[in-house]
């Protein structure tokens, strides 16, 4: 698998770089924190959300909606899920990360998706991308064996408790979260109950 910049022509259908907002103080935040052997999540952090980088993300990038100023860290290398929001998301690198993404106008009719059209990107320590809600991703992985910390931006609400039951035939299936669909892989290590949709290997950037 070639690991591609995201300054190349290939990332700009999946998203861009966000350059008009300073996210300096929000990265010194986010590398204060003691990355785990596992990979975590926290969808809203009050630390984060009390910069006045908040007001300028809002602002700036999403309208003025509320957004909530999240992390996902830990040690991984492999793909395990492809996730889509309604929304784009923002991803901050506080370390370097490695981004896997597709495209959701490639998931077949049935719901599965072939990740052999996966692609990687590196996301350079304090460089912010916008990850477009057509764009399929899930956890970050590590370019070194430090791990990564990577700031998760989304309009606030998102990956929130459901407050109703979803299922059946149709994309409804996939809903695990406010505005969150997911495509499982069966090595992946998804809670039981998780669609199961992603055909082909389980991506290990360890193995290329």
């Amino acid at each position: 698998m070639v690991i591609y910049s995201i300054h190349s022509d290939r990332f700009r259908k999946y998203g861009r770089v966000v350059d008009n907002v300073d996210f300096s103080t929000y990265v010194d935040a986010l590398n204060k924190l003691e990355i785990p052997e596992a990979v975590d999540y926290q969808a809203s952090v009050a630390d984060f959300e009390a910069l006045p980088v908040t007001k300028d993300v809002e602002r700036v990038c999403y309208g003025e909606l509320p957004v909530q100023m999240g992390v996902c860290w830990g040690h991984n290398t492999k793909l395990n899920a492809l996730e889509y929001h309604r929304s784009s998301e923002i991803n901050v690198a506080a370390t370097e990360a490695i981004l896997l993404l597709g495209r959701q106008d490639d998931i077949e009719e049935d719901g599965t998706y072939d990740t052999a059209k996966v692609e990687a990107f590196l996301l350079p320590k304090g460089v912010a991308v916008e990850v477009y809600a057509t764009t399929l991703h899930y956890a970050p992985c590590q370019s070194t064996p430090n791990g990564f910390i990577v700031g998760i931006i989304l309009p606030r609400g998102t990956n929130w408790p459901l407050e109703e039951g979803h299922g059946g035939d149709s994309e409804d299936k996939m809903i695990t979260a406010k505005n969150k669909w997911l495509i499982g892989h069966a090595e992946g290590g998804l809670p039981e109950g998780s669609y199961i949709g992603l055909k082909g290997v389980n991506i290990d950037i360890l193995e290329y």
